[in-house]
């Protein structure tokens, strides 16, 4: 056959098998009227002429190697069509990042048959046809003339859409992140290149030092995908918290800075807004004479340089006893590690996973399943909602005795001065707007992955704390400085959620 034939087949095969998210999304910002008409035909002659090109001159340059690479694209592009469709995602660098550290245990909860069918159906089947097919590449002069025709095409649909720019540009975002293969190949190479950036040398923070006497402990309880509307301190309708509402805890409203979880954790780790890479709060403590404990049971924190850091494997030769199926794990052993860090200032940062999805059943013992029946597909777009939801609830009650449990034992050590922070990193979509799970760009993310809670609990009763303030993920590292009384130049008190004076005595 020839390659102008099979490229062809190619290219509409393309349009055709991977691209109704992005029609669909097109035609749902497209004005009406004849315009609309225009633009969804400019779209599907441009995607034609673009994946035709791009066919033929891989094919023609490359010839077997040129299979396949092609070969293993169509596998990719049948996976990637498949969490577009049933997760409603869109794929830009942050959902790129989030795929790329995602470690094997989250991403198997992400199994199911209808994935295999996609698979096997729209990728292994044209893998297998470009693979096999015998090919007449023909001569150069074929070769320009086809590649020249195809440029042309591209350029005549650009010029005749002059006036349809604006709309395009406004839009290209949301439109590239839809388009198969460059969605995720493109925001692949500018998320690595975004990493390459970070990896560089931490900007220091000027030098702090410990400003107070006494024994001080601050416990962060890093939260994942825990969105506030199904906290009951918020005044979600069940009773998802009973633990914390007796522990007397400060529920304060919060929005993430991100929707989604390397970011978020950048926001609650950073002292300001910045894309650069500053000394984060663990490595900046730790610097200034703190025992830093970081336990483990997710990913994406910026670099760490901390006195130890644990993740499950870790803390399951220690506490042999543990189920290290779930985050309880990250709670044992705490009040042993304080009193033996031989330090006065100790902060122990947690950072679990128990809201995470799509597998919310699979996050919380057997004895947390208190709303029935629950969710146990990752299909979320084809779950029963009130299953769902009660999969969602069962790992926020779970997160209730988490904390609390952590409460607990420092409850149990009055000679220290003690601190508790639940702070999610993003919240979680759970079908509203046909949306699941997380990572929408923050500027069309919908309310329930943006508003996140915020939990505080203290020893010290003199640190007193306005209970209708507005906290940001910002606030943590300013007021973690000002409860362990560190005194630092980049102390900012607009970001303390406390409402007390430093005793210098103490």
């Amino acid at each position: 056959m020839k390659l102008t034939l099979v490229s062809l087949i190619l290219s509409v095969f393309t349009l055709i098998a991977y691209h109704v998210p992005f029609f669909s999304y097109a035609l749902g910002i497209m004005e009406g009227g004849f315009n609309k008409v225009i633009i969804f035909i400019s779209l599907s002659l441009l995607m034609l002429a673009a994946n035709y090109f791009f066919y033929y001159l891989v094919l023609y340059l490359a010839r077997a190697v040129g299979k396949g690479l092609l070969a293993v694209l169509f596998v990719l592009d049948s996976v990637t069509f498949y969490f577009i469709v049933t997760y409603d995602v869109l794929i830009n660098a942050s959902m790129m990042g989030n795929v790329f550290n995602t470690r094997y245990s989250e991403s198997s909860g992400f199994f199911s048959w209808t994935m295999i069918l996609y698979l096997i159906v729209i990728g292994l089947v044209p893998a297998v046809y470009v693979c096999v097919q015998k090919i007449d590449y023909g001569k150069w002069k074929r070769f320009f003339a086809n590649i020249g025709i195809a440029l042309g095409v591209c350029l005549a649909v650009g010029l005749g859409n002059m006036s349809n720019w604006p709309w395009i540009d406004k839009n290209a975002s949301e439109l590239g992140s839809l388009l198969m293969p460059w969605s995720y190949t493109i925001n692949s190479i500018r998320f690595w290149n975004s990493e390459r950036e970070k990896n560089r040398q931490e900007i220091l923070l000027p030098d702090a030092k410990i400003a107070t006497g006494g024994k001080d402990v601050c416990v962060l309880i890093i939260g994942e995908s825990a969105r506030r509307a199904n906290f009951s301190l918020y005044g979600y309708g069940r009773e998802t918290n009973p633990m914390l509402r007796a522990d007397s805890v400060t529920a304060l409203k919060a929005n993430s800075d991100a929707t989604y979880t390397t970011a978020g954790v950048k926001a609650m780790l950073d002292h300001k807004p910045t894309g650069d890479l500053y000394e984060i709060l663990p490595n900046y403590l730790t610097r200034s004479g703190v025992y830093v404990d970081w336990r483990s049971n997710n990913w994406g924190q910026p670099p760490l340089h901390v006195t130890k850091y644990e993740e499950i494997p870790d803390l399951k030769k220690k506490f042999p006893q543990a189920d290290d199926r779930f985050d309880g794990i990250l709670t044992e052993g705490l009040e042993k590690e304080i009193r033996e860090s031989g330090k006065d200032k100790v902060f122990i940062v947690l950072h679990t996973t128990t809201s995470h999805g799509p597998a919310y059943y699979q996050h919380y013992p057997a004895e947390f399943e208190k709303f029935k029946p629950v969710c146990t597909t990752v299909e979320m777009s084809k779950a029963d909602h009130n299953e769902l939801i009660n999969a969602y609830d069962n790992t926020i009650l779970y997160t209730d005795r988490l904390v609390h449990n952590v409460i607990s034992a420092l409850k149990g050590m009055p000679d220290w001065r003690s601190m508790v922070l639940f702070v999610s990193d993003h919240g979680e979509s759970l079908g509203e707007k046909n949306l699941y799970m997380h990572g929408v760009p923050m500027a069309m993310a919908p309310k329930e992955q943006i508003e996140i809670p915020f939990l505080v609990w203290t020893s010290d009763k003199g640190m007193t704390i306005d209970p209708n303030q507005e906290a940001t993920q910002y606030h943590v590292f300013h007021s973690v400085l000002r409860f362990l009384g560190i005194e630092s130049p980049v102390y900012d008190a607009e970001k303390d959620i406390f409402r007390t004076t430093i005793d210098n005595g103490r």
